[in-house]
């Protein structure tokens, strides 16, 4: 894969310039394209950093990735949006985003790799394996770095109860909880982290949330609603009832970032199946 960019001004301008200040190339994209025979060229001839981009000239960086991920076609991911620099997915719960030894050929990297045998997986924003919705994955290290940036995402969730607050922000800072590897706890000397939150409608016994998170903590949101008493529904690790579901009940439903080729997109996906399970079972009525 090859990115260009064009020289627009009457002016020549010097190359390092021209990609990192003009372009937004990232310093560590350029040193590894310096080290790659024909990585950076312009109208066809190696250029060198210091060299100028002459007025009106394209340069050529060659992204070309291998992928080590093995491709499973067989599997089956909504595609919500896709250009030459980004595919969002739309994750199903119980899918794990990055093959791991217990999960190896069932992962969303494996469908990717059917997909774009040629490129190197790179999701921008991971989910947990139980968590669904939309999964953004660069195409190329000069799109993740600017996606890194500007994405920005919207939850949903199902938490047990039904709060008497029915907006509010939750300060509390999260740290990895002693002795474990996997669980994490609300403690002072934790690192910052504060959600924000709005109940859209409850039944009673759940209540359906918007969340908005200032900080991106691992786990944050489940950890935060158990800490003010309404653990979400089906997340055993944190408390949360199973008796109707199984896996937390989260959900990334709305994601929004800057690209390089079609400028602003905003992009939505409705409630994963145990949500819209509990929707069916239960009469959630607007707050």
């Amino acid at each position: 894969m090859k990115l260009r960019f064009r020289n627009e001004s009457s002016e020549p301008v010097n190359l390092q310039f021209f990609l990192q200040k003009e372009n937004g190339v990232s310093r560590r994209l350029i040193t590894k394209l310096k080290r790659r025979p024909m990585g950076i060229t312009c109208d066809g001839k190696l250029i060198r950093t210091i060299d100028d981009v002459p007025a009106g000239a394209e340069v050529i960086l060659d992204i070309s990735d291998e992928n080590e991920i093995p491709p499973n076609a067989g599997l089956n991911v909504p595609v919500v949006f896709e250009n030459d620099s980004v595919i969002v997915f739309n994750k199903p719960q119980g899918m794990p985003v990055h093959p791991s030894m217990n999960h190896y050929e069932d992962t969303l990297g494996n469908y990717f790799s059917a997909l774009h045998p040629e490129l190197t997986f790179r999701p921008v924003n991971r989910l947990d394996r139980n968590t669904s919705g939309l999964c953004v994955a660069a195409k190329n290290q000069h799109s993740a770095a600017r996606l890194q940036r500007s994405v920005k995402k919207v939850y949903y969730a199902v938490i047990c109860g039904e709060p008497e607050e029915k907006s509010g922000r939750i300060d509390a800072p999260i740290k990895r909880q002693t002795e474990s590897l996997i669980t994490r706890c609300v403690a002072p000397d934790g690192q910052n982290a504060v959600t924000n939150y709005q109940i859209i409608s409850s039944c009673g016994k759940y209540s359906y949330a918007r969340i908005d998170l200032e900080t991106g903590r691992t786990h944050q949101i489940r950890v935060h609603f158990s800490h003010i008493g309404f653990p979400l529904a089906g997340d055993d690790l944190y408390g949360g009832s199973c008796e109707d579901v199984s896996g937390q009940t989260l959900h990334c439903g709305e994601v929004s970032f800057t690209d390089i080729k079609d400028g602003e997109i905003v992009l939505k996906a409705p409630p994963g199946e145990n949500i819209q399970y509990l929707f069916r079972k239960y009469p959630f009525k607007e707050i």
